[in-house]
């Protein structure tokens, strides 16, 4: 057989096996989107081999082994990505809009003023005129001391010990010891935050209310203290983060150049002086992007917090008393009965309008802390 023809026959089978993968990868997803709208299953395998037939059909021109083909693969792999990173910017805009119109929906019936300075959060009321109510009432400040006492705690749980954990695994750990307590954060992590949340309540919160109780009869004090609280949602919470913050770190750790660990430990310093005063600070601008994440993930929790801190809306910075979070409120607020002409309905987004704005300002503190200790380092 001469060359010519063992190269057509390769660029022959080259030709019909990415034209059978394509077809294959279309059919797939085909079947799929059109089970998930509810087509029966002879209609939706029927428009699913059409498709992938017509898929492999139009590959031929793009998958074929001349230079051609390839600079149209590559012009069309980058016209493909290129639409699908502006079609989640246009998501994320289409969510920004319906935020903002469904919130100015909202400010038309409450004043804004009231909503951002109000002290008392009760939006019962009637949403049906068959319905008796009270008139609501949507201080958000209650939400948002609750949502930053409860992130304040968590934080303090999880940033030290998860940062630590990732140094002690990077720099002292041996491998076996490494590779046990990596599986071990993984199966922490893999827990059901619903799981998360019955620890919580029915050992973590009564200890922490015991423990209250007990410090204060020391001191001939008497205080209530409910099994529900805020300390004990945000100290689970926190120990729910841990492997997040201890896996983001560990990564951040483990990129920086082994020169500059070398480097120290060659000029004579000991291990925790070359971490703490070479690696962290050139670690710095990843770690807070690593703690930020960790915040936003904090903010967002809400099984934790329904099971161990309630439902209340209290205006305190007691971690001992019940307080709520702003993202409780929106999942209760869009469950059951609902009106989008209510306020109370409507509230929901107005609290998703300030959760937007709050992890905004998180992003770009982060980003404006990130460069002053990228450029102070450099």
């Amino acid at each position: 057989m001469s060359a010519g023809v063992a190269i057509d026959l390769r660029a022959a089978r080259y030709r019909i096996r990415h034209r059978v993968l394509i077809g294959a990868l279309a059919a797939t997803a085909c079947l799929a989107a059109l089970l998930a709208a509810g087509l029966d299953a002879a209609s939706a395998g029927a428009a699913a081999v059409l498709l992938s037939v017509l898929a492999a059909a139009l590959s031929g021109p793009l998958l074929g082994p001349g230079p051609e083909s390839r600079q149209r693969f590559e012009a069309t792999a980058i016209g493909v990505m290129g639409g699908l990173s502006a079609l989640s910017a246009l998501v994320t805009f289409g969510i920004v809009i319906a935020l903002f119109f469904e919130s100015a929906r909202f400010f038309s019936l409450t004043p804004i003023g009231d909503f951002l300075g109000g002290t008392v959060w009760s939006p019962q009321m009637a949403i049906r005129a068959d319905q008796v109510g009270a008139a609501g009432a949507f201080g958000v400040l209650p939400l948002v001391t609750g949502t930053l006492l409860i992130t304040i705690i968590a934080m303090l749980v999880a940033g030290p010990i998860g940062v630590l954990s990732a140094i002690y695994l990077n720099a002292y750990a041996n491998p076996a010891r490494r590779d046990a307590y990596k599986v071990a954060l993984e199966l922490l992590a893999g827990v059901p935050t619903v799981v998360y949340g019955f620890f919580a309540l029915l050992m973590v919160g009564p200890f922490f209310a015991g423990a209250a109780q007990g410090i204060a009869r020391l001191f001939g004090a008497e205080i209530a203290v409910s099994a529900q609280n805020a300390l004990a949602a945000g100290f689970v919470m926190g120990v729910m983060i841990i492997p997040f913050v201890s896996s983001l770190a560990d990564d951040v750790v483990s990129a920086i150049p082994a020169s500059l660990r070398e480097g120290g430990l060659a000029l004579g310093a000991t291990k925790s002086e070359t971490y703490l005063g070479i690696i962290l600070p050139a670690a710095a601008p990843g770690l807070i992007a690593a703690l930020m994440l960790a915040v936003s993930r904090a903010i967002g929790e809400t099984m934790i917090v329904v099971m161990a801190a309630s439902r209340t809306a209290n205006l305190t910075f007691n971690p001992l008393e019940r307080v709520t979070t702003m993202t409780v409120q929106i999942v209760a607020l869009l469950t059951g009965d609902q009106e989008f002409d209510s306020p109370k309905t409507l509230a929901a987004f107005a609290l998703g309008l300030v959760l937007f704005f709050a992890t905004l300002a998180l992003n770009l503190a982060a980003l404006f802390a990130a460069r002053r200790f990228r450029l102070r380092y450099e």
